[in-house]
């Protein structure tokens, strides 16, 4: 099936729209919004607010009024035009270089007027990924066009190293994630981390309050986890193992190896989530993101 109507959610759309201009309103009402897509706004303006908020807490007034005046946070100066058809913001800024704040469990980077871009092979590896998931399904070109909007590379490593991703909710539409030299490895771990995106936005589109004292076991994790954790599990491993079942018959040889092995693992790990992910979904108060969640859930239990 084509996925482009489960991530069509009026919703994550308002809700685009509406933040991003009250973060723009804060930092500077006067500065009009960066052109393109509002999802693309979205992420950027994230890292405008993160960015002036650090430099008005350290005192740093130059720093300040240079995310006063760019809206995008430099994304275009990147090589990232505010097109609706713009590339990813693609950046290689080194682990050591990451902030790590007690306002996040895990570490992350703002743009800022001293970013540099990584070097050309990786922004295209990481355009080639865009571009791949696009090509197995609209949705899902859709799905990292709108939430993998600055795409942060990590370590290098070779296939079948493990592979650490992450996203947070303080920077919407931004990953951090290893990467190997294959393109659709690399789509497969945007596609994850902007579905985490994705679920982030939508929730709280609906002002959904997930109840955390009810727990499911997550066979990812191994232990039982509060419902808000095992709905994302039971969301992005099974867009990622909807993408690798398309993808299959585009590769060969060690990739394609790689990739039917991972998707035999996330068979029998999702497999036994049937029953608990109905129960979980009763806890999400609205309609129309429930039968998403559980389209995409049912569609990977079908692989």
């Amino acid at each position: 099936m084509e996925f482009h109507p489960v991530f069509d959610f009026d919703p994550v759309h308002h809700l685009h729209r509406d933040r991003s201009r009250r973060l723009r309103e804060v930092v500077n009402p006067d500065i009009p919004p960066a052109e393109g897509r509002a999802a693309r706004q979205y992420a950027l303006v994230h890292h405008v607010f993160e960015g002036a908020d650090a430099a008005a807490r350290a005192g740093d007034t130059e720093t300040f009024n240079w995310y006063r005046a760019h809206s995008d946070a430099g994304a275009e100066r990147l090589g990232s035009s505010s097109t609706a058809d713009a590339p990813p913001v693609v950046l290689a800024p080194g682990v050591d270089r990451l902030v790590r704040s007690p306002a996040s469990e895990t570490p992350y980077y703002v743009l800022g007027p001293h970013t540099r871009g990584a070097s050309p092979e990786l922004r295209d590896l990481t355009v080639r990924a865009a571009e791949t998931a696009a090509e197995i399904d609209p949705g899902l070109g859709t799905l990292v066009a709108d939430h993998a909007v600055v795409v942060c590379l990590l370590r290098h490593k070779r296939l079948g190293e493990t592979l650490d991703s992450w996203s947070i909710t303080r920077l919407p539409g931004t990953i951090f994630c290893d990467y190997t030299d294959e393109p659709v490895v690399l789509a497969r771990d945007l596609v994850h981390e902007a579905g985490h995106s994705w679920l982030n936005d939508a929730l709280t589109a609906v002002h959904a309050k997930i109840d955390d004292q009810v727990r499911f076991y997550s066979p990812w994790k191994g232990t039982a986890r509060p419902a808000y954790g095992f709905l994302h599990a039971c969301w992005s491993f099974p867009l990622m193992m909807i993408y690798t079942a398309a993808v299959l018959e585009h590769c060969s040889g060690d990739v394609r190896r790689f990739m039917r092995t991972y998707l035999d693992e996330q068979r029998a790990l999702l497999a036994p989530t049937a029953n608990d992910h109905a129960a979980a979904l009763s806890l999400v108060p609205d309609s129309g993101l429930r039968d998403r969640l559980r389209i995409v859930h049912q569609e990977a239990l079908a692989l």
